[in-house]
């Protein structure tokens, strides 16, 4: 994928970045303490083996750092900006049964 594809995909999925030449997109996403990044880390690399699309994932205390890219090719698919679309779903309404309610937790920020 050439940069002007990449930028053209990159406006839909919001606080993502192009890194490299383009060869990747990352996202870094803060949390108030460590338990709360490890827990959405878990989510990211659960969802990324459901889907069978592998993002490095890196956390910390307070922060997830999360990088597509599509490892057969070296370079970014158009998959890679579907995956960084359901990784913000999940920071912006993740997932909770019906019971639980539906308000996203106030712990999500943009870095």
């Amino acid at each position: 994928m050439d940069r002007a594809m990449a930028d053209f995909y990159l406006v839909q999925v919001p606080g993502w970045t192009l890194k490299g030449d383009p060869d990747r997109i990352e996202r870094d996403f803060r949390f108030p303490d460590f338990v709360q990044a490890q827990a959405f880390a878990m989510q990211v690399g659960n969802l990324c083996e459901a889907e069978g699309h592998h993002a490095e994932i890196r956390h910390g205390w307070g922060h997830c750092s999360v990088a597509f890219w599509t490892h057969k090719i070296n370079g970014l698919h158009e998959n890679d900006f579907v995956m960084a679309a359901k990784v913000n779903g999940m920071a912006d309404a993740p997932y909770a049964p019906a019971s639980v309610g539906t308000e996203p937790p106030p712990y999500v920020q943009e870095a």
